[in-house]
This record gives structure tokens, sequence and C-alpha cells, in this order.
């Protein structure tokens, strides 16, 4: 007796960095540049409460949905780990411990990951499927987020969703529809460069 597997086709199961020429030089300046774009829009700030509006959320979803988990989630830890030893690209080109915030950085690494394997499972090529990964990665960032502010911070949860989820609800939402948006979009855009 023989058993058969339905499996999607290997093309079905890429991210985006998976169109690059494969070795570890590419890997390496794909976690580079996905660190980079994060401390880049980092410096797109609104001083709200002990935690920023930033475009750093932004960044975490286009980097985990194209370079994938694995190589996704190096880029939050590069990113984490240079600003905790000194680089000056946090929020507002912060350095060091960020002890309010330090929770979303965590989320950050996590949440690149979730989003990596979901879109590598196939939630890339819809606005639907792929708005709703990033809001699973959103979820992520914001749990252990506010978890950490509480703690840190000492006060209730009321006041820790207050000071830390609430005021970003509508920001997130935004930047969950962009960029749920233009992953499908580059995809479009792969599949008629691939059929022609």
């Amino acid at each position: 007796m023989t058993s058969t597997t339905l499996a999607l086709p290997s093309r079905d199961r890429r991210v985006l960095a998976d169109l690059l020429p494969k070795s570890l030089l590419m890997d390496i300046v794909l976690v580079l540049a996905g660190a980079g774009l994060t401390g880049l829009l980092a410096q797109w700030t609104i001083p709200f409460t002990p935690v920023p509006m930033t475009g750093q959320t932004l960044a975490v979803l286009l980097v985990g949905a194209s370079l994938g988990a694995v190589r996704g989630s190096l880029s939050m830890v590069v990113y984490v780990g240079l600003g905790l030893v000194g680089l000056p690209w946090f929020a507002d080109g912060a350095s060091g411990y960020p002890a309010a915030t330090f929770g979303y950085l965590l989320g950050f690494i996590l949440a690149a990951g979730l989003l990596g394997t979901l879109t590598r499972r196939g939630s890339k090529r819809s606005f639907i499927s792929t708005f709703w990964a990033m809001v699973a990665a959103e979820v992520v960032i914001y749990v252990l987020g506010v978890s950490w502010l509480k703690a840190d911070l000492g006060v209730s949860w009321e006041l820790a969703i207050a000071y830390g989820f609430t005021p970003f609800i509508f920001g997130d939402m935004v930047k969950a529809v962009l960029a749920g948006l233009l992953l499908p979009a580059a995809w479009h855009v792969v599949d008629r460069t691939e059929q022609s």
C-alpha cells in the first residue's frame, strides 16, 4: 500500500528573498538590510506615551514576510543587539537598554519569525490572508510589549494597555493594510515576470 502526500509546489513556499541568488553572503546582506530598514523606520517617530509611535512595526512586518522566518528573526536579533550595544537606531536615535519598551523589541524577533512562517505557508498571495498574518504578528508584539511595560512600570493592566496598546491600534492597522497590499503586489509582479 502506498501513501501519497499533497504538498504545495516548492515555488508556492517561497518568500521574496528566495528569488535572489542563494549564498551565505546574500543571507548576511539580507539580514543586515532588514535590520537597517528597521533602524531607518524607527527614526519616523511620534512621541506619545512611554512607548513612541514609530515605523518599526511596518519594518518588522515587511522584513518578516519578505525574508522568511530565519532571516527575518535574525534581522531583528541584529537590530536589537546592535541597538543594545550602542548603535543609535532605536526610536529617536536612542540606544542601550530601553527598559519600558524592551518587550516590544523582543516581540519584533518573534513576530518576524511568525510572519516568515505564515508567509512561507501561503499567506502572501491575497490581501486578506496577508493582512491577517500581519495582524497575528502585531498581536505577538503587543502581548510581549504590553506585558513588559506593565512589569517595568509597575502599573495595572488597564494602564499598561492604555499606554502601550490603545493609542497604537489605528496606526498599526494602517501598517497591516499597507503591508497587506505591498506583499501581494510584489508577488503579482514576480508571477508576471516568471510567466514572461
